[in-house]
């Protein structure tokens, strides 16, 4: 713009006299002084944070101001230094001791990609670490670029919450902060270099010279020293992750419950089950506390997922793991015996933190943590499992069960995924209720749903609560199946059963009645039900009660459906009225029917269809029916994989003709009815 401006003044001033000329002239250097100098401010005031182009200003500027709402913390610590003061000897070894202690730390020569542009990946890097950690040496203010760290550093501890920890390597806090000795030398030459940076940067010397820290000497161990700042860096994010927890739902009381199970601080190791029903919240308490007490530990390995890790790559790459990550080294080991004769070698004189995340079989357990002496004194093993067996197969394993949400906690849960905030949108109360209601406290439920119905209206809110009532969310159902998926095939049929048929039976006044049902259909249920009940699928109540959550529940009727919703020929049990109406309707028209159980059918049913559905039904196992009809079931009525037939309250004098049942099927007659 001055240049052209001078342009203009050349074209104007042709052919006027010496005199006038000199005038405009003089006029015109006046002009393009006071115009550099209103731009080149601009450009200074543009420039105050960072020299780079607009464009890069722009991105870290919105980057900045997005981070700021909701940070988004990528490392755990940033160290900023001097290269030439103390990149080989001081931070090295700082850098080596913060890495061998699981800290993830941002040092520009480690962690840089090749061919990164330096500036803004520096500054991003700052922005993303939870600390900053500065290495002020006698040469540190020399750098415009560690001064630019600085000031950047700084302006993340007010805007972002950063905790910020300055170490003074052989220079004087006060030098740091008055700019004096060094650093006074250095604000000479940049006072002519890079005067209009020189103000910002000593308000950052200023505020971080401040700051409590280190002060390392020719008195100093330097040892000792990285010691002690590792160890108080790793409780500051110790700190930091507890505060992270207090943001998740429900975490507070039931992290509490599990660190006085583990008693940190004592001298034995411990071993204690995270157990509970799927997408409960298990992994979420066990990812919690390995957040906020991990820095207590010498090493530290936290493996997910070990079910579905196992079965792809087998137990000896996850033996692998433990050992790589606790010794800060790759360990590649030949054989699943030698990585259990590994762990003991390499982890027996460590104190460690282990989590197993989703332990289903025990030989599992025995390649990973097969005993409490193949680790240290004070070490602690956390497990989490559905299978509340492999945990009371243990000996000296203590087993937490973890609570569903209350129903304040799951409101807020629930809120927070489906609208992003604490509080429902007005007029949504009602439909948030409903759903809450049929998630029964299930964090996955929730959280599923809550992300679903995330930025629907309400008519699609309806929508999709009249589709629960027929159709259940598949996520949610296929997590839930994976501890149906784990039983053996008789425990299967067990569980459906009495899913199907038996939530809310008293056993304690149907005792005979259920065991006999369940006993003679071969399903063995004296073992089977402690089964299913460590499996966390059905409880049975101290009043001696089957019970189960109602998402369990949905999840049998899920099974059953299976691939033929729509073929209620094909489901192995009925348990719906309207279901065996709509049979009865087809009569003798209805295929060949796989129905394997027919039971809990209402009182005085009398569609004249139903014994053709029934003689249709050659799979049947057992039937239970009260108050069964006078007539006789049909002569074309064969069941001969029948294994319990219970009438009660029944008006028949005669069940049917001949033979027609095997020699182990049960009867329970409460009635005057014959068999001829």
């Amino acid at each position: 713009m001055a240049v052209e401006l001078m342009e203009t003044l050349k074209e104007a001033i042709t052919g006027l006299s010496l005199t006038t000329f000199f005038t405009v002239l003089a006029a015109g250097v006046t002009v393009y002084y006071i115009v550099s100098v209103f731009f080149g401010r601009s450009s200074d005031r543009h420039q105050q944070h960072s020299p780079m182009s607009s464009e890069q200003d722009r991105s870290i500027a919105s980057s900045s101001s997005s981070s700021q709402s909701i940070p988004a913390w990528n490392h755990e610590v940033f160290l900023s230094f001097r290269g030439e003061d103390t990149r080989k000897n001081f931070v090295d070894h700082l850098y080596k001791d913060l890495v061998q202690q699981g800290i993830q730390t941002y040092k520009d020569d480690e962690t840089l990609a090749r061919g990164e542009s330096i500036r803004p990946a520096l500054l991003k890097a700052i922005q993303e670490s939870r600390i900053a950690v500065i290495v002020f040496s006698e040469n540190y203010a020399d750098s415009s670029w560690c001064l630019d760290e600085l000031e950047h550093i700084i302006e993340c501890m007010d805007t972002r919450g950063q905790i910020v920890e300055p170490i003074f390597y052989f220079v004087d806090p006060s030098d740091v902060r008055k700019q004096k000795g060094k650093y006074e030398e250095a604000f000479t030459k940049h006072k002519r270099e890079n005067m209009h940076k020189v103000e910002s940067w000593r308000k950052a010397l200023e505020k971080a010279g401040n700051l409590s820290g280190w002060v390392i000497d020719e008195n100093s161990h330097e040892a000792k020293c990285i010691r002690d700042i590792v160890g108080t860096v790793s409780s500051r994010l110790s700190s930091v992750n507890t505060n992270d927890n207090k943001e998740l739902i429900g975490i507070g009381t039931r992290l509490q419950d599990l660190k006085s199970k583990l008693e940190i601080g004592s001298g034995s190791v411990r071993m204690v089950g995270i157990w509970g029903v799927g997408g409960g919240g298990k992994t979420t308490l066990a990812s919690a506390a390995y957040m906020e007490i991990s820095h207590q530990f010498e090493a530290c390995c936290l493996v997910e997922n070990i079910r579905e890790e196992s079965n792809k790559h087998g137990l000896k790459t996850l033996q692998e793991k433990i050992l790589s990550v606790a010794l800060k080294t790759t360990v590649v080991v030949d054989s699943e015996i030698e990585g259990r004769s590994m762990i003991k070698r390499r982890l027996c004189h460590k104190r460690v933190l282990v989590v197993l995340d989703d332990v289903d079989d025990l030989e599992q357990l025995e390649a990973l943590a097969g005993s409490h002496d193949w680790f240290g004194e004070g070490s602690r093993i956390i497990i989490t499992t559905r299978d509340k067996h492999l945990l009371s197969s243990r000996a000296h394993t203590n087993i937490y069960e973890v609570s569903l949400l209350s129903h304040y906690e799951a409101i807020k849960l629930f809120n927070r995924y489906a609208y992003h905030k604490d509080k429902p949108i007005e007029d949504y109360e009602r439909l948030s209720l409903r759903v809450v209601s049929y998630a029964g406290g299930l964090p996955l439920a929730l959280k599923v749903l809550g992300s679903f119905l995330y930025d629907k209206d309400k008519d699609e809110w309806k929508s999709t609560l009249a589709k629960l009532k027929c159709i259940p969310e598949e996520k949610v159902m296929e997590r839930l199946k994976i501890s149906y998926d784990g039983l053996e095939p008789y425990q299967k049929d067990l569980f459906l059963d009495i899913a199907c048929f038996m939530r809310g039976w008293w056993l304690q006044s149907y005792l005979d009645r259920a065991m006999m049902v369940l006993d003679a259909c071969n399903l063995h249920p004296v073992i089977g039900l402690k089964v299913l009940e460590q499996k966390s699928l059905i409880k049975v109540t101290e009043e001696g009660r089957f019970e189960m959550h109602d998402l369990i529940e949905e999840m049998a009727h899920y099974i059953v459906r299976g691939e033929h919703p729509n073929n209620l020929e094909k489901h192995s049990r009925i348990w719906n009225w309207k279901d065996l109406e709509y049979l009865c309707d087809i009569g003798a028209a209805a295929p060949s029917m796989e129905n394997e159980v027919l039971a809990n059918l209402p009182t005085h049913i009398s569609h004249p269809g139903l014994f053709d559905v029934v003689a249709n039904m050659k799979n049947l196992r057992w039937i239970l029916w009260d108050e069964h009809p006078a007539s006789s079931f049909p002569s074309n009525f064969q069941p001969t994989k029948l294994r319990c037939l219970m009438l009660s309250l029944s008006q028949q004098k005669k069940l049917w003709e001949g033979c027609k049942v095997g020699k182990y099927c049960s009867f329970t007659n409460h009635c005057n009815a014959t068999v001829k």
